[in-house]
């Protein structure tokens, strides 16, 4: 979990409806990632299932993007978060959470672009926003954006609903204040920032205070 796409589930849970249950598929916390990658302090009090393909810190249940054991419109909202990019048959996975999708359910997505390559376990695919519309084609409202360069973002983000009406008038203030925020992650603070948890700032701050 990278601290802007948190910040970015942070703004939509404040400023859009977000039906329940919600599922996240690739919950696991890895090692470092523990309890600052779990979401479910943003939904204080909704039902949330943490799913994933590997037991482990977060997941409630073990399903698999490509054949998700749940019945048709089971899911009120479903994140894929930083995780497309690691399922080989993405096509396949968006088909499957549609079907799960409840009528005017919402699906929020991120994943990144210009970006290193990363294991967890395997990495298949970057996005660009075009990609991400076309993804999203099927969802009515639906929206897309980015953060970094316009031609070579280093995130994608997308948010589609499966139907109904959506005021976006809230959200999208908030969304400039984080895709500017988030535009040019430069310097070695900013990379920290940008791909290792809060925690780690604080533990940085904390150090450097004990060498004085």
């Amino acid at each position: 979990m990278r601290v802007l796409v948190k910040e970015f589930v942070r703004l939509v849970a404040e400023t859009l409806p977000v039906p329940e249950p919600i599922y996240e598929f690739g919950a696991l916390q890895v090692p470092g990632q523990e309890g600052f990658a779990d979401l479910r302090p943003l939904f204080p009090g909704r039902p949330y299932v943490g799913c994933d393909l590997r037991p482990g810190p977060g997941v409630d249940r073990v399903l698999d993007l490509h054949r998700i054991d749940l019945p048709d419109g089971a899911a009120g909202t479903v994140l894929l978060l930083d995780t497309l990019e690691h399922v080989e048959r993405f096509w396949v996975a968006l088909d499957e959470v549609r079907r799960i999708l409840r009528p005017g359910g919402l699906l929020l997505l991120s994943s990144v672009m210009d970006f290193p390559i990363h294991d967890h376990p395997a990495d298949y695919w970057r996005f660009t926003p075009e990609g991400f519309r076309a993804l999203l084609r099927p969802f009515d409202p639906s929206f897309v954006g980015y953060a970094g360069e316009a031609d070579a973002p280093h995130t994608v983000v997308g948010l589609g609903y499966r139907g109904g009406e959506v005021s976006w008038e809230a959200f999208l203030p908030r969304y400039r204040q984080w895709q500017k925020r988030w535009r040019f992650p430069w310097g070695w603070r900013s990379w920290i920032a940008l791909f290792l948890p809060a925690g780690f700032s604080l533990l940085r701050r904390r150090l450097r205070r004990t060498a004085r």
